[in-house]
């Protein structure tokens, strides 16, 4: 059986996951924890920080730099909650959109290369798989479980 930690130490380099930078956007550069920060915030609606941290699995006080450094950059705009001034809710500016999705498109680019490489079975099986891994995952105690 091939080296299963090897398997995954080469992934996360070919994925770019121990680049300190993901990509770069014109003249902004975006690090990996803010690229995942902007998903997260493109695809709920109006999510609260701790909602985002959770997902992320990043503490609130990481997580609260990580955010200001986002609203200096004009990707994220902070808003409290009027009942509740402790919650504030994320929402992505028409930078932070246009970031996020040329992020998302640069994304999808290198994946469709990487699966034309693959039969429309292979591809099948490694989405299956992948899931698979996932949901294994994320019932695992103990590490790399997500917080939910």
């Amino acid at each position: 059986m091939e080296n299963i930690r090897e398997l995954f130490q080469v992934m996360t380099r070919r994925f770019g996951l121990l680049n300190k930078n993901c990509c770069q956007i014109g003249e902004t550069e975006i690090s990996l924890v803010q690229s995942h920060i902007l998903y997260e915030i493109l695809r709920n609606y109006k999510p609260s920080m701790q909602q985002v941290a959770d997902t992320l699995g990043i503490n609130i006080t990481t997580f609260s730099r990580q955010i200001q450094t986002l609203v200096k950059m004009e990707l994220v705009k902070k808003t409290p909650l009027p009942d509740d001034r402790r919650v504030s809710l994320l929402t992505l500016t028409t930078q932070g959109n246009y970031v996020a999705a040329k992020i998302d498109a640069e994304m999808h680019q290198y994946l469709n290369e990487v699966f034309s490489y693959m039969s429309e079975f292979e591809q099948e099986m490694v989405i299956k798989s992948v899931t698979l891994l996932n949901e294994a995952m994320s019932k695992s105690t103990v590490c790399c479980k997500p917080i939910i």
